[in-house]
């Protein structure tokens, strides 16, 4: 149930003021606030917030604008004379004695009315404002909502077509991993489309999406590469939640970039969890000539999750890249929900 403060802060004040005689006076004089009579205090204030909500929910909204500004200006004339005649003749019949008193009796019905009037363009102006950043808000959900499927859909072929090529490849050796590895790669095509809609997915789930993976990609090459992978599974993993496919094209990148004209690459993949925060590290041998010709190719994977990060984990992450020694480095430092 959503609280409606707007509503409760304007009951509030104009219980206050259809109240105010009865509050600050006494019966001895007709709960009067100077020459005015509680009565038609109250009776002018329910006049004024018709005044006040006709301008402010009709007029306004729908005539404050450069092309209905001659009906805007002729409508509030209108409402403001409906006003001072509905004042006038109430007082006039029923509180007579009080139009003796012309400074006052008159600042008090015309000056209301003209009060009001401002204090409704200040409202009409807020709220607009207010309603006008609301929009801009839910626009900007709705673009970061659009930009990230578009970026997962991006991730899913790309991730498909390296699998894909795997399978290739041990088709053509005739390896018994075959009927395995489909059947990992089943749970991982289980896991993009349906497992992935939500915002967020299970820590756990991730990470056995990515050991998948790292199977899938330890048939492939067989004793040609050396995998060292290290995730820390104590538990915490399934406290935690993460962006679906934010890791694997950290690994991704590894396998097609670290896997070269190299004797023996390598590849280390370290993962852990401390104090909220995961440390994702991933390492990987290169040969700087051989990468030099694919480096066009490399920018989809990783431009990719630094979007996603950005948009995501503004001001919870960390990543860093950098080459040295023939080695492609990646450190992703991320605070976990």
């Amino acid at each position: 149930m959503t609280i409606n403060y707007k509503l409760i802060i304007q009951v509030l004040i104009w219980s206050i003021l259809l109240l105010l005689p009865y509050l600050i006076s006494s019966p001895a004089n007709q709960y009067s606030i100077g020459v005015i009579p509680g009565p038609l205090f109250t009776i002018v204030t329910v006049v004024h917030m018709g005044l006040f909500y006709t301008h402010s929910l009709y007029l306004y909204p729908r005539f404050f604008n450069r092309r209905y500004w001659w009906l805007y200006i002729l409508s509030v004339l209108v409402l403001l004379w409906l006003s001072l005649w509905l004042k006038f003749s109430i007082t006039e019949t029923w509180f007579p004695a009080v139009l003796k008193h012309h400074r006052e009796s008159y600042g008090f019905l015309i000056g209301g009315s003209i009060d009001i009037y401002f204090i409704s363009i200040a409202y009409s102006r807020i709220m607009q404002r207010i309603q006008l950043e609301r929009r801009q808000k839910e626009l900007q959900a709705a673009q970061l909502a659009t930009e990230l499927k578009f970026m997962r859909s991006q991730i899913s072929p790309h991730f498909l077509f390296n699998v894909l090529t795997n399978l290739v490849s041990l088709a053509r050796k005739k390896s018994e991993q075959l009927e395995p590895s489909l059947i990992m790669l089943s749970d991982l095509m289980r896991y993009m489309l349906y497992d992935t809609q939500g915002k967020k997915v299970e820590l756990r789930t991730e990470i056995e999406y990515l050991n998948n993976y790292i199977e899938l990609q330890k048939l492939r090459f067989g004793n040609e590469v050396i995998v060292d992978t290290h995730i820390e599974a104590n538990g915490w993993e399934q406290h935690y939640t993460i962006e679906p496919m934010l890791l694997i094209p950290f690994v991704e990148n590894a396998f097609k970039h670290g896997v070269s004209s190299l004797s023996q690459p390598r590849i280390v993949v370290r993962l852990s969890v401390k104090d909220e925060w995961m440390h994702f590290d991933v390492r990987n041998t290169f040969d700087e000539g051989f990468s030099a010709g694919k480096e066009e190719n490399t920018g989809l994977g990783l431009n990719n999750v630094r979007t996603r990060l950005n948009l995501l984990y503004p001001k919870d992450h960390t990543l860093t890249v950098r080459k040295e020694d023939n080695w492609f480095h990646i450190i992703l430092t991320l605070k976990l929900i």
